[in-house]
């Protein structure tokens, strides 16, 4: 399975929403180069203020841009980093990916799938009603979390626009993605 990342953001600040870049560049075992959700350790707010020793398993967030398509016609505007994710794929089922996927971005970067992110308030503070069209059921009442997968850093490197991705699964059996 291949895939392109079509645009990539960051932060230094904990604001909901990220400005797009030219470039990353994702440092190994810490994520986003100047990201404020870049370290070793958890630094979204929320997690460090229940226990600020956890590792963090949220170092780079990516979302598919099909999403974007998806609340658009539900009467939605979203545009990349927007949502508050570092990378923005276009072409890689991202959600229907196992725990441990490898993705391979651009002629170095590799980053892990540890989970899902998981939606919150935050999304109807951006756009009222938001929330419940990224949160849904399947055919068997399962709750399906669609704002985009979380990973940590493997290798680092420069990721760009344009660059393409490469989907590794892990040996089985293969653990669906939950929240992190």
């Amino acid at each position: 399975m291949q895939g392109t990342v079509t645009a990539v953001s960051s932060d230094d600040d904990h604001a909901f929403s990220k400005p797009n870049r030219d470039r990353i560049t994702l440092l190994a075992g810490l994520g986003v180069e100047g990201d404020a959700h870049a370290g070793v350790r958890v630094q979204h707010r929320s997690r460090v203020a229940r226990d600020p020793s956890q590792p963090n398993l949220r170092q780079v967030h990516l979302i598919g841009e099909e999403l974007f398509a998806e609340l658009g016609a539900a009467g939605f505007a979203v545009s990349p980093g927007q949502l508050g994710e570092n990378v923005t794929t276009r072409g890689v089922d991202l959600l229907g990916l196992p725990v441990g996927t490898v993705l391979r971005l651009g002629p170095a970067a590799v980053l892990e799938l540890t989970g899902l992110r998981n939606p919150c308030r935050q999304i109807d503070d951006f756009q009222p009603g938001l929330l419940r069209q990224v949160v849904d059921r399947d055919a068997a009442g399962n709750l399906v979390r669609k704002t985009g997968v979380m990973s940590i850093v493997r290798v680092g490197g420069p990721v760009r626009p344009g660059d393409a991705i490469t989907v590794q699964l892990p040996a089985g059996p293969h653990r669906p993605l939950d929240r992190v």
